[in-house]
């Protein structure tokens, strides 16, 4: 009976790891790239990297996804991307611990959102706004909203989810 709880917990552990791996690396390369960009760029300067597709560009903002309730009172905001921030993280947890083992792709789509929250949560905490500078346009006719590494990964796992909804292939 005890090997059977330690081999539980071996595998508990594997699945911890694997959070940690994959949301440190994506914590971690979320606020490098951050402190490049806040070190290097003024606020708003752009630099061209693909002319007519792609820049990088410091920009801040202060609401949301899209920006987002960024009219909104600095304390209201902070509270509220706190709380949301904070439900996100310990709602992503809960899933990634109910997720199966025989569900990878599943678990590291909640690693990627929970990595990624936690990266924006840190630039809310510290700066009370999100550092983002991932700017992509097609010419004059199409600007989609700027982002950073956080967004990317939070997009990806939310992805990866979604496809999991559509096929059916949630665990029970």
């Amino acid at each position: 009976m005890k090997t059977h709880s330690l081999k539980q917990e071996l595998k508990i552990k594997e699945k911890h790891i694997k959070l940690a791996l994959i949301a440190g690396l994506i914590i971690i390369f979320d606020q490098i790239t951050k402190a490049v960009i806040l070190n290097t760029l003024l606020l708003h300067e752009s630099v061209t990297a693909i002319p007519g597709f792609f820049n990088i560009t410091h920009i801040h903002n202060p609401g949301g996804a899209f920006g987002i309730f960024a009219d909104q009172s600095l304390i209201l905001r902070k509270i509220l991307f706190l709380l949301i921030s904070s439900f996100a993280v310990v709602f992503v947890l809960y899933f990634y611990n109910k997720t199966p083992k025989t569900h990878p792709l599943l678990a590291t789509a909640f690693a990627l959102i929970f990595g990624g929250a936690i990266g924006n949560l840190i630039d809310r905490v510290r700066l009370g706004e999100v550092v983002d500078f991932l700017d992509f346009h097609i010419g004059e006719f199409f600007h989609w909203p700027a982002f950073n590494v956080a967004d990317s990964a939070i997009t990806v796992g939310v992805v990866i989810f979604a496809f999991h909804i559509l096929l059916n292939k949630i665990p029970d």
